[in-house]
């Protein structure tokens, strides 16, 4: 009998699927191998541990997952049951989960349609999305009308700017008779801050730049939301918690979220190890170079992941768009709610945390 320690996993006997097979049962015996255990892994990563009462938990978004309509079916269930506390999306995301909250409508479409013939019918395509053009020019036109408001004038980070939106958007749901429908609403509302890395990099960004043309006042300070993301961290870790990082797809929000680490560390000189858990659900490969495809073990090297916590970090290859939902729905089966930790509401609280550690440091 071989006894080598490489045959003490355990023992791959999957329970027959029946009508009565739960998701979690799914998941649990039956996603055994290859990225379907990469995405048990995952889930059981993110229930199990990412969701302790003592941890943060960050969420980042890239693809187009909200006009997937993934905003509604996966990501404001974990907002509201308090499994994500901070978020970091490109602008594109946040826009395109603006036309839910607005009563815009988004359709399944054919991708092998032409695109010139879509363009003759005023129809915009994202891949097998299908919208009319109007949709943009609605949504443009919502933004542009509230971006003039007082309260938008003067300098902000994303969060905040984030956060004003949302407060229209909740009001433009209510008078709509509208429930759940925007991500931004519901951030609003639970006092999750949400940023973007970006923040020109989208239509939202565009229409703000179209502003400053007609004299608004608004401006957005990038290097706020690098230092107010770096405090959420930094005070996850001196209140005695964790900090862990769900990362969908990669991209710049991947790293605007891991850098928190290194402007903590290496930038303002503060004493710390990295972010505690990773889970990072991407199509892009490691050997290209790209930032999206980088691994935890990479990440160490940058300060970026505490090497002594290797263990909890997962890198499942499949689509967000599949994997979003399992993992939501696991996690919900499994982890009661969480109390909201509404981290908008303690901006203040943690950025005079972070500053009087600086101030202690020798790299001012």
């Amino acid at each position: 009998m071989n006894k080598s320690k490489y045959l003490r996993g355990k023992r791959i006997a999957p329970t027959p699927i029946t009508k009565d097979t739960t998701l979690v049962q799914l998941i649990e015996t039956t996603f055994q191998a290859y990225n379907a255990a990469r995405l048990r892994e995952g889930a059981q990563l993110f229930a199990d541990r990412m969701l302790g009462d003592d941890v943060t938990v960050g969420l980042t978004l890239t693809g187009a997952l909200t006009p997937a309509g993934l905003g509604i079916s996966a990501i404001i269930p974990l907002i509201e049951a308090g499994f994500v506390d901070w978020i970091i999306s490109t602008g594109a995301n946040l826009y395109h989960d603006t036309h839910f909250g607005i009563g815009l409508s988004l359709h399944q479409g054919n991708p092998q349609i032409s695109d010139v013939v879509l363009r003759e019918e005023g129809v915009v395509r994202i891949y097998d999305i299908f919208f009319d053009y109007d949709v943009l020019l609605s949504t443009d036109s919502f933004f542009r009308e509230i971006i003039r408001a007082e309260e938008f004038q003067h300098e902000m980070s994303t969060a905040e700017f984030h956060w004003l939106c949302g407060k229209y958007i909740a009001e433009r749901e209510r008078v709509l008779g509208l429930t759940n429908q925007s991500v931004l609403s519901t951030a609003y509302r639970c006092g999750v801050p949400v940023y973007t890395s970006s923040p020109g990099d989208s239509s939202i960004g565009m229409n703000v730049a179209a502003l400053e043309l007609q004299g608004g006042k608004i401006r957005i300070n990038p290097s706020t939301d690098v230092n107010e993301t770096a405090a959420i961290v930094l005070n996850a870790k001196r209140s005695g918690g964790k900090s862990a990082i769900f990362i969908c797809g990669g991209g710049s929000p991947k790293n605007f979220a891991l850098q928190t680490e290194p402007q903590i560390q290496e930038v303002l000189g503060i004493e710390e190890k990295g972010h505690d858990m990773f889970l990072q659900v991407t199509d892009a490969r490691p050997d290209t170079g790209g930032l999206s495809g980088a691994t935890p073990s990479e990440a160490v090297s940058w300060g970026k992941i505490d090497p002594d916590q290797l263990p909890g970090t997962v890198v499942c290859y499949v689509d967000s768009t599949v994997a979003l939902p399992l993992i939501t729905a696991y996690a919900l089966a499994k982890r009661a709610p969480r109390p909201l930790k509404r981290l908008y509401d303690k901006r203040g609280e943690m950025m005079n945390l972070l500053k009087s550690e600086y101030e202690k440091s020798e790299r001012r």
